[in-house]
């Protein structure tokens, strides 16, 4: 039974006692609640937007835990958040909650190049990471098409890829261990600093992907690569998607693994024409770009049976960069491409990334264009051809197609779609909002119950990140 009071004034007390507490462990200037300040913290990527009551801003694993044992308490939920770059609403508040910015936890603890590890604080960018490691000879592979400005914190939980997972993996690929702040504040680690361990379940893996719904990640020991000593590229353009995807799987069958193998249709390359350091040319409708590493006197050989493989499929034009100039306007343009989609002028634009296997990546595509004439929308597609994670954007104009019934229907089929060709719903971005009505198309109703049970033992009272994923 509520004190005497309307509930309005009941809650504006017990927001300002919840205020005192909290700005006793973080201090004033960290502890944000005008609306003014607590705006930016309210969206991410995907476009969806909810304001939180307050926005958290720790420096340190012992701030978070306090943070979070006292929201726990006082049944606050909490949304843990990194820059905000992801695409499926994973970080955008619930209402009245806490946002827990782990943007000032960005320090590089340690770089080892004996044990090829590295330990990081969740607030590192992950393009800052590479460039560190870089100079001492080691390598950290991931690369998500943010890197100069996503963090290492939201990688891990939401299992980043990039254009290089086709060779070396996905965020998960690299996590030896984690310190975690569980639902009720207690700090646990979970896996390993060293290059083997198999001492009990492997809870590391647990938390990454999870998006903040089981624990919040404080501090990453990631595992380390030697810098690769050399790196050949090679871009081409087809007069068809389904020829470039025919080239792809070329590439597997002649035994290259390539580190990168991206993939572009029509519309794409109409985005980033002008960005390109040659001209692709009027009968281009699919563009690759391919890399391979390794030894210096491997790359020749590599580069040829690229070639090889491009050619035998039909290739327009090939274009191999002279420098390294000419090499970052190429991926400048890969990585430039979603903000550029914008320059096409429609009003809503709707991004899923599937993956499919690769054989059957022209069979998704074939699906993806017959989608494009059944609805009124633009299908643009381009993504990780090496590993089979298409990114499929839906563009359209509110005039045009302004039933959200329609919207989910066209996503839905695209989902089904992809499970029946043997593929998952989310490659590397996650489930968030955006996918959680799809879940059930991939996983089983057993599967999903024991999902759950797993966020109820570590999350009983449920406050961390709710209503994400399921």
């Amino acid at each position: 039974m509520l004190p005497s009071g309307t509930l309005e004034s009941y809650m504006k007390k017990r927001y300002r006692r919840l205020s005192r507490l909290f700005k006793d462990i973080l201090g004033s200037e960290y502890f944000l609640t005008d609306p003014a300040d607590t705006a930016c913290y309210s969206f991410d990527a995907s476009g969806q937007e909810n304001m939180p009551w307050a926005v958290a801003l720790p420096a340190n694993t012992s701030q978070v835990s306090r943070t979070v044992e006292l929201a726990s308490r006082e049944a606050v939920p909490v949304v843990p958040r990194g820059a905000g770059s992801g695409t499926t609403g994973a970080s955008v508040p619930v209402s009245d909650s806490l946002v827990i910015s782990l943007t000032r936890m960005k320090r590089i603890k340690s770089i080892d190049p004996v044990e090829l590890s590295c330990v990081v604080e969740p607030g590192v960018i992950t393009g800052d990471l590479q460039r560190a490691v870089e100079k001492q000879g080691l390598f950290y592979p991931p690369d998500p098409a943010s890197l100069s400005f996503c963090t290492i914190g939201g990688n891990v939980n939401t299992c980043a890829g990039g254009a290089r997972a086709v060779k070396y993996g996905v965020t998960r690929d690299y996590v030896r261990s984690l310190q975690v702040v569980l639902a009720d504040g207690r700090v646990i680690r979970a896996g390993s600093s060293t290059a083997k361990g198999v001492v009990g379940y492997d809870l590391r893996h647990l938390f990454v992907g999870a998006e903040g719904t089981l624990g919040i990640v404080t501090e990453i020991t990631l595992r380390l690569l030697p810098l690769p000593e050399a790196v050949g590229t090679v871009a081409a353009v087809f007069s068809s998607s389904n020829a470039a995807m025919d080239a792809v799987t070329c590439l597997f069958k002649s035994g290259i693994l390539p580190r990168c193998a991206e993939f572009m249709d029509e519309m794409s390359l109409k985005c980033i024409r002008d960005m390109l350091p040659f001209d692709a040319g009027s009968r281009a409708k699919a563009f690759l770009l391919v890399e391979v590493d390794g030894l210096e006197s491997s790359i020749a050989s590599q580069l040829e049976k690229v070639r090889r493989c491009i050619v035998a499929k039909g290739a327009e034009k090939i274009y191999q960069p002279p420098g390294s100039r000419e090499l970052n306007m190429l991926w400048s343009a890969r990585r430039g491409l979603s903000p550029s989609i914008k320059k096409l002028g429609f009003e809503v634009k709707i991004s899923e990334d599937i993956c499919v296997p690769r054989s059957r990546l022209s069979s998704m595509l074939d699906f993806l264009k017959d989608a494009g004439q059944i609805f009124p929308v633009t299908i643009l597609t381009f993504g990780h051809a090496g590993d089979g994670n298409l990114h499929v954007n839906l563009l359209f104009n509110r005039k045009e197609l302004n039933s959200d019934k329609e919207i989910h229907e066209l996503i839905k089929s695209i989902m089904k779609r992809t499970i029946e060709l043997g593929g998952t719903i989310s490659g590397e971005h996650g489930i968030g909002l955006s996918k959680k009505p799809f879940i059930h198309l991939e996983l089983k109703p057993e599967v999903l119950d024991l999902h759950r049970q797993i966020k109820k033992i570590l999350d009983p009272g449920n406050i961390l990140n709710p209503h994400k994923i399921f």
